[in-house]
């Protein structure tokens, strides 16, 4: 937690030097209701729910870039371990994103593709994790729609999809689970500094 907490104190002190002047930074703040698309090992997922804070950076007209941290959880009473079981995946998210207007309209469309560097935690009723994968690359995609509210907010629903191949030991039993789910949100996006 030092470490996000690092992280976002040191990107929001340089937006606050370098990048207020400009409308090509954006802070980002999404919810989203997550829908699992296959069993993670031999378990049934609930669905889940997150969120995720992100910043970007537009360095051509519609081409930026994003980088955040996001947290997801799901339930399951079928894991090894006793009891109902928390699945928790958090970490780190990057890509590119295109944002293009739509002729026409007020609105825009937006297409997403980029890395996660996540990991998936086992927590039992007590909230005592049971189990960790560590951190590892997976993948993520996704598109939706900018509505601007005024000059500096924008709504972003959107549709994502998220895999993440990773390996944990339950009760001294290793198991390589995918946790793969499409989630759908809904983004609150302030454009930081001046147009």
């Amino acid at each position: 937690m030092k470490t996000i907490a690092t992280i976002l104190m040191s990107l929001a002190l340089f937006l606050s030097v370098e990048g207020m002047a400009q409308s090509r930074w954006a802070f980002e703040l999404r919810g989203a209701i997550a829908f699992p698309t296959q069993e993670l090992g031999n378990a049934d997922l609930s669905t889940g729910f997150g969120f995720e804070p992100t910043f970007s950076y537009r360095f051509m007209p519609h081409l930026g870039a994003y980088a955040g941290w996001g947290w997801h959880r799901f339930t399951t009473d079928e894991m090894m371990t006793q009891g109902d079981t928390d699945v928790e995946e958090t970490g780190y998210t990057f890509g590119l994103q295109f944002i293009h207007p739509i002729e026409g309209t007020s609105l825009s469309y937006f297409v997403r593709g980029g890395g996660i560097y996540n990991h998936i935690e086992l927590e039992n009723d007590e909230g005592d994790i049971t189990a960790d994968s560590g951190h590892g690359l997976g993948w993520q995609a996704e598109v939706g729609i900018v509505t601007s509210l005024n000059d500096y907010w924008s709504l972003m629903p959107g549709v994502r999809y998220r895999a993440l191949a990773r390996e944990i030991d339950v009760e001294n039993v290793s198991t390589d689970v995918n946790l793969n789910y499409l989630s759908v949100g809904v983004s609150f996006s302030r454009t930081l500094g001046s147009r």
